[in-house]
């Protein structure tokens, strides 16, 4: 791709409670070494994981409950309410759990959830985790990630013509405007979006999640083998930190900055 090929940000997402519902976007603050506000905030922990809220550090998504491995969590509909650190779950339109997540009651409430009814996945009591701003990401660093939707067009020919749902990608930006594969080059570099600047730090390994509809919680694709057998990887979108504050929103552009001149 060309440095000046721009694209337009199409969706944006949030996801509170790792592996749960993605929340849509029409505008959102980036800060400096920040994810998306509250992206993350919250996981739940699968067996003891050693993870202190006072102390917290990456921990290997294996430890939480995730598509990965737990696709029923797609069948969940969540809704995290900033404003009451409030968290509804319903299964097929009904309230099935709701609660505080920053209280002791509203924990237990949503733990007791898992507890009847992901047996036998679970490894141990589930536990709600939080702490002190950080974030569940699938990286140690604090990134927001990045979906060509040309690039999961390729995906959709490369399995001979079956729709692939982008959500499957759990993005928090959603681009059009490049072409397939291009943004994977894009390591090291300098995006603009408006008065914010982010850092394109890694590409994106998928993993088994991908596989997993959003909408019928089926298993029903193979997107990383496919990715490996026609292009020796199974990379797809890129991870970039935040470097300068702004506001973005669905239908922004998104530049890939020239350096200045000296």
């Amino acid at each position: 791709m060309t440095t000046s090929q721009t694209a337009e940000i199409t969706g944006l997402y949030r996801y509170p409670i790792k592996g749960l519902t993605p929340e849509s976007l029409a505008r959102v603050p980036l800060r400096t070494g920040q994810t998306l506000p509250a992206d993350r905030r919250y996981a739940i922990e699968n067996g003891p994981s050693g993870f202190d809220p006072k102390a917290p550090e990456w921990k290997p998504k294996i430890q939480f409950l995730m598509l990965a491995r737990n696709e029923r969590l797609a069948s969940l509909d969540s809704r995290f309410e900033d404003a009451t650190n409030s968290l509804t779950i319903r299964k097929d339109g009904r309230i099935v759990a709701s609660g505080d997540l920053e209280s002791a009651a509203g924990r237990a409430a949503i733990e007791g959830y898992f507890t009847e009814n992901f047996q036998p996945e679970l490894k141990g009591p589930p536990k709600v985790l939080s702490g002190h701003g950080h974030s569940f990401s699938d990286v140690a660093r604090k990134v927001v990630s990045i979906i060509n939707l040309n690039s999961v067009r390729a995906i959709e020919t490369m399995l001979g013509g079956i729709a692939v749902n982008p959500l499957r990608f759990r993005a928090n930006f959603y681009v059009k405007g490049w072409p397939a594969w291009s943004e994977l080059d894009l390591v090291g570099e300098t995006l603009a979006i408006g008065q914010a600047r982010l850092k394109v730090v890694k590409r994106i390994v998928r993993c088994p999640a991908v596989n997993v509809d959003p909408q019928t919680a089926i298993r029903d694709l193979e997107i990383p083998p496919t990715l490996s057998r026609n292009l020796g990887h199974m990379d797809c979108g890129i991870y970039a930190e935040v470097i300068a504050d702004g506001e973005i929103g669905v239908g922004d552009k998104v530049a890939v900055e020239q350096p200045r001149l000296v």
